[in-house]
């Protein structure tokens, strides 16, 4: 799972490598927010929700003030409360901290974020000559586009292409356009740096001085690079983080919540994929995205199997797992059954069973007193429990 971090820390790492960002503070409750207003003494200060998500603004989650008491007075109208954003979905996310900082007034603002581009595995860079909240809308509709340009696995950047980009976005100046090559290049050692997987400025605000600002910072951490670096796992917020996701990290699991009304769970990453593929090709709706890793225990296995279990939107179970190595099938079977003795919830479950003690599995489904679907292959199993799914948790 990626790690996600807050703006104000995405910031700190930025500042401290060398990338302007406006002065500011976090501050956890109203009198901390009107204190760091004070201390900044600015006329126009910015007070901005932390939360995983964009959107802020849009959502009223990101105030221009003018004096601390009004800082304090939209710091509270924030803190404890549920932010909902086109990014958090209808549950939102719970304001636990704000930024307070200086406001900025660009010259202009301009779009930039460098990620991973999955098909060549190359880092990728988006330019933009406009930056803003909506950014995504706007493309969609034709009001803006983005430049693009590989950086290949980041060893270096030529000077003449960052510049050939800076034009592209309409940085006139060869001073602008020099100053733009830099901060790319920067920007370029800081993603290699600190093994990101995604380093977003939007927007980055050209000053009149010929500088620029990091207005708003989004970065991502890749997790299996953070054993390289033990200072960013302490910026890991699990209050903010999906907290469902994360116990279930902990729990040798790799899960990830979807939304529709089919729980699934595999054994096995590329078993897993084609379980999705194969749900969507019947017309079935996955709820989740669960493969249980070779390291799970029966009690591990049972905390995913509630995690289904508990959620609402499950209409249908459908088990598709190989046994085989560290994992036979009778550890799958046994984590079931504990968790439907613990939830008491009882809806189809339809399992397909092969490899190492598969038979024994389906023996322990019958001492558990499990009435599962046992299905002779992956089609068969996949069509059942979308057929259950769409009868409303109906054995089908």
């Amino acid at each position: 799972m990626a790690m996600k971090l807050h703006e104000f820390q995405s910031k700190a790492l930025l500042s401290a490598r060398g990338i302007g960002v406006p002065e500011g503070r976090v501050a956890l409750t109203a009198a901390e927010a009107r204190a760091a207003a004070e201390v900044l003494c600015v006329a126009k200060i910015a007070v901005k929700s932390q939360i995983l998500a964009g959107g802020r603004g849009l959502a009223g989650g990101v105030q221009l003030v003018s004096t601390p008491e009004q800082a304090g007075v939209a710091a509270a109208s924030m803190l404890g409360r549920t932010l909902v954003t086109e990014q958090t979905g209808p549950a939102g996310s719970r304001v636990n901290r704000v930024l307070i900082e200086a406001a900025v007034h660009p010259v202009r603002s301009l779009y930039l974020s460098l990620s991973i581009d999955i098909a060549s595995a190359e880092i990728m860079v988006l330019a933009g000559a406009e930056g803003s909240e909506d950014i995504e809308k706007r493309l969609q509709s034709g009001e803006t586009r983005l430049e693009r340009i590989s950086m290949g696995t980041g060893d270096a950047l030529a000077e003449d292409v960052a510049i050939n980009l800076a034009k592209r976005i309409g940085l006139g100046s060869s001073d602008l356009q020099s100053t733009f090559a830099q901060l790319l290049d920067q920007l370029r050692r800081i993603f290699v740096e600190l093994d990101a997987t995604l380093l977003e400025i939007n927007p980055l605000a050209v000053t009149e001085q010929g500088g620029f600002v990091a207005v708003d910072a989004k970065m991502i951490i890749d997790d299996n690079a953070l054993f390289r670096h033990p200072e960013l796992v302490a910026l890991r917020d699990e209050h903010d983080d999906d907290a469902v996701e994360l116990v279930a990290q902990n729990r040798q699991l790799n899960y990830l919540r979807m939304d529709g009304n089919i729980g699934l769970a595999v054994n096995g990453a590329g078993l897993g994929l084609a379980t999705l593929d194969m749900v969507y090709a019947a017309k079935g709706k996955p709820a989740n995205f669960m493969d249980i890793r070779t390291t799970a225990t029966s009690l591990d296995v049972a905390h995913g199997f509630t995690l289904l279990l508990n959620n609402p939107a499950v209409r249908s179970i459908l088990v598709n797992v190989h046994g085989g190595g560290m994992q036979p099938c009778d550890t799958i079977a046994d984590g079931l059954g504990i968790a439907m003795r613990r939830t008491g919830r009882t809806c189809p479950v339809i399992v397909r069973l092969a490899g190492n003690n598969a038979e024994y599995a389906r023996f322990r489904f019958a001492n558990f007193g499990c009435k599962v679907i046992d299905c002779p292959d992956m089609w068969t199993a996949v069509t059942r429990a979308t057929s259950a799914a769409q009868s409303n948790g109906e054995r089908p």
